[in-house]
């Protein structure tokens, strides 16, 4: 209130103060409520999670296993786009990414394709998998582990209903955590498009709703989840 003397009255400052608090925790609801709603819109469908650290007994080449999948991993998440953009200390860190597939939208793993993904696929994880490209060789293959990263992919995916194909099983060698049935064998060879589209992953959204993939990488373990968003 203002009094006879032009002065400000003490409960003038009182109404406002409270009608601040009223409009902050009115808005802390309402932010909240909407926070609720998002995560509330969001169906998981299938999440699977591997070690990077067993991927192989010997202890130095399951280090060339897990960089190969945690630079495959930048690559797709666009951290990485060239070999001269590698650090391999940045490459390492935990880190978060996802990614959305719409309705009738498709994911592979490298872009030579069968005829039939050809105007489907919207996504790949950007990556041949050589020497040119930064991935390091355990003196057996460039690339070495990337199947693994596909497999876990392909697990997924098969487990969440959506349609996949993966035309060539890494029944070969074993993957560990992940059941032979699930293995995928992924090869990208310069100039042999037929071979590197038959030793590719792919991943079509077959729902009506948008289906995003998670990667979440904590340092230790790997995993991959595929959520529907309604």
């Amino acid at each position: 209130m203002i009094s006879s003397s032009g002065s400000v009255e003490p409960d003038y400052f009182i109404m406002n103060s409270q009608l601040i608090v009223a409009i902050t925790a009115f808005s802390t609801f309402v932010m909240g409520e909407s926070n609720s709603l998002a995560n509330f819109n969001e169906q998981a469908l299938a999440q699977h999670e591997i070690s990077l650290e067993n991927r192989q007994p010997d202890s130095w080449v399951n280090g060339i296993f897990k960089d190969n999948i945690l630079l495959n991993l930048a690559y797709l998440d666009g951290r990485v786009s060239k070999k001269e953009d590698i650090d391999w200390d940045e490459v390492r860190k935990p880190f978060t990414y996802q990614f959305r597939l719409n309705p009738g939208e498709a994911f592979a793993y490298h872009e030579d394709v069968l005829p039939e993904y050809k105007d489907k696929v919207v996504r790949t994880t950007n990556a041949h998998f050589n020497a040119a490209d930064g991935f390091q060789s355990d003196g057996y293959l460039v690339g070495d582990g990337v199947c693994h990263l596909a497999s876990l992919i392909y697990w997924v995916a098969k487990d969440a209903g959506l349609d996949t194909q993966a035309p060539t099983n890494h029944d070969f060698a074993v993957i560990p955590d992940i059941s032979k049935e699930y293995g995928v064998s992924i090869y990208n060879y310069p100039g042999r498009v037929e071979a590197n589209a038959r030793q590719n992953l792919y991943i079509s959204n077959n729902k009506e709703k948008v289906i995003t993939f998670k990667f979440e990488y904590d340092g230790t373990n790997l995993k991959v989840s595929a959520v529907e968003t309604n």
